[in-house]
């Protein structure tokens, strides 16, 4: 019946969409929606066209990507480092900074003593990579992912770095990877967006994430991250106003569509058709939505594997479990935002308490996806967006510390999508400082992930201003030696 009035309140049909390609790129984003099966494309064109098939095929279908926002520090996680604790205190050698840039919280420091994790480390799986005490939960899943170790970035301050890490640039304004994926891949599923965003935070010091993280950028608003809450509406603007039934609002719906239709042929702007594609998407989520986010019907060992904390609304536990869901349901691009890494100070207290709201959840995740088959067809990313020095900022005791922001070395994983299961990759010096073997750029990061989606990041382009953008703007390589 919905097929029904859309086709009726539209007045669309093959024959009238073929007769009206000539209106330009807002009719056949419409008739991308409207009627999924009609046609494909080439994806990332420098005109602009439309989502269709990959360019290759792919290794992953959708990606979970578990954002650590603030930064964790490498040293305290997955990059194990003696010789920092057995020159406790000592001075960071001049000839390993060798002049580079410090932030302005410690450029005027006179001394830069090196400071050695808080916390054991021992190693684990086929791989035997050393994982911290800190993280017993991923270190039982290590065979199942990739630890990178060597990235690197070019911003040394929070929001260039994150706005760099989720949109290739760090200015903003860009379109974000979701989006990317979204305009180069469409959704697998028409009740839901192609991509979501969901936030929680932990109890350290915390660092803001704006909208602009998961914008659409240039790229029509169709492919803008849909933000879920964890209040009583997890999509705001959802229900339908009081006294208004879905019949009523399927008739309102189809004489807006119709209001659009007239202004779009008088003006030919496509943000026009775009705004139908969302009214309709909204229509819809209002059946999808309430079902995919009650996590009350979980059974008890998926509650068991994710931890208690998954049954309350916000947690990263919780927005972990959701992930799945809607990984599992045809959500191209899942993004979790998790606050409270920005340990500058008391970084074994604060970082223990960040560690415990992740770890279980992030381990359960590969574990539920892979026991339900879908760890293959999912790429799934944990990480922050720079690392963290080898010396203590400020003072320091042996268990009171706090560690500067350090782009030049720092440590992610990855697992599924076709990324090679239980591997070290990429190595750092012996202070933790510099890389010495295998480096990753951000860069190099995106276009790898957008490789195992079945996308080249450099046909991925949409012209803009007379520009040609993409992802990786004009650099980026495949890291070949991590993917299967």
């Amino acid at each position: 019946m919905e097929k029904d009035f859309l086709e009726h309140g539209l007045n669309f049909n093959r024959r009238r969409f073929l007769s009206k390609l000539s209106l330009g790129l807002g009719s056949v984003a419409l008739g991308s929606l409207l009627i999924p099966d009609l046609f494909t494309g080439g994806s990332g064109d420098e005109a602009g066209l439309p989502p269709g098939i990959p360019d290759f095929a792919p290794k992953a279908k959708r990606v979970i990507y578990l954002f650590q926002n603030g930064a964790p520090s490498q040293l305290e996680s997955f990059d194990y480092k003696p010789k920092l604790r057995e020159m406790m205190g000592q001075e960071l050698p001049p000839s390993i900074r060798a002049g580079q840039r410090l932030t302005g919280m410690t450029a005027n420091q006179t001394s830069f003593p090196l400071v050695g994790s808080y916390y054991d480390f021992k190693q684990y799986g086929n791989s035997q990579a050393w994982i911290s005490d800190l993280f017993p939960h991923t270190a039982k899943v290590v065979d199942d992912i990739c630890i990178i170790k060597s990235m690197y970035t070019e911003a040394i301050n929070h929001d260039p770095a994150l706005t760099f890490f989720q949109t290739g640039a760090q200015q903003g304004n860009r379109p974000s990877m979701g989006a990317w994926l979204s305009y180069g891949l469409g959704s697998e599923n028409k009740n839901l967006p192609a991509y979501t965003v969901l936030l929680s935070r932990g109890k350290g010091n915390g660092q803001g994430v704006y909208s602009k993280l998961w914008t659409n950028g240039f790229l029509d608003s169709t492919h803008q991250g849909v933000q879920f809450s964890s209040g009583e509406d997890p999509v705001l603007y959802l229900k339908d106003p009081d006294g208004l039934n879905r019949f009523e609002r399927r008739k309102m719906l189809d004489k807006l569509a119709e209001m659009n239709d007239i202004s779009y042929k008088e003006f030919g702007d496509p943000e026009i058709n775009a705004k139908i594609q969302q009214y309709e998407m909204a229509y819809r989520m209002q059946t999808a939505v309430p079902e995919i986010t009650d996590l009350s019907k979980e059974p008890d060992d998926i509650i068991k594997l994710y931890g208690p904390d998954c049954l309350v609304p916000g947690t990263f536990a919780a927005n972990c479990l959701l992930a799945r869901k809607l990984s599992e349901n045809g959500v191209r691009f899942v993004q979790l935002y998790h606050q409270g890494w920005d340990q500058h100070g008391e970084l074994p207290k604060e970082m223990a308490g960040q560690a415990k709201d992740v770890d279980q959840a992030s381990a359960a995740l590969i574990t539920d996806l892979k026991q339900r088959g879908l760890l293959d067809e999912t790429l799934v990313i944990w990480g922050g967006e720079f690392g963290r020095t080898n010396y203590s900022q400020g003072k320091m005791t042996v268990d009171n510390y706090g560690r500067d922001h350090h782009p030049r070395c720092f440590s992610i994983w990855m697992a599924g999508g076709g990324v090679k299961p239980g591997i070290v990759y990429g190595e750092s010096d012996e202070f933790g400082y510099n890389i010495v073997k295998d480096p990753v750029h951000v860069h190099d990061f995106q276009a790898t992930v957008l490789h195992q989606l079945g996308l080249n990041h450099e046909k991925l382009i949409f012209k803009h201003l007379g520009r040609r953008y993409r992802l990786t703007d004009v650099s980026g390589k495949v890291v070949k030696d991590i993917l299967i």
